[in-house]
């Protein structure tokens, strides 16, 4: 059992940045962890958003790309989701996640969230324009 507590959202203006963190009961980067942030919004299913695996590779949906940096402290047993120009677009609920959702290629299937069994409570952003 692993339990995952979100912070770190809030409302703030477009352009503006947040910084989301996700504290861990258990951190490992045993061979086939995942660890990640999800993304959704009402009507719309939870979507991948930004990830770690065990050997730090790091993954980023196309959304996150470029504006967004994920990061772990291993020490801290923290995940962490740094949002820089935020736009309206990048509203929502943002959930960790954590698993062992791993394709024979030996990477994450970070599209698989219904495969990650254990998630936090999520932590809402709001991104007025």
């Amino acid at each position: 059992q692993v339990d995952l507590m979100e912070s770190g959202g809030g409302s703030v203006q477009a352009g503006g940045s947040l910084r989301l963190s996700c504290v861990a009961s258990t951190f490992t980067d045993d061979a086939a962890s995942c660890m990640g942030w999800f993304h959704q919004v009402p009507g719309k299913e939870r979507e991948e958003f930004a990830g770690i695996q065990w050997d730090g590779t790091r993954y980023y949906s196309d959304s996150a790309e470029g504006r967004f940096t994920v990061s772990r402290d291993k020490v801290k047993k923290t995940l962490y989701l740094e949002m820089n120009r935020l736009t309206p677009e990048d509203s929502g609920m943002y959930y960790c996640a954590s698993g062992s959702p791993v394709s024979v290629y030996g990477r994450c299937r970070w599209r698989s969230a219904a495969d990650f069994p254990y998630w936090g409570q999520g932590t809402q952003v709001t991104v007025s324009s």
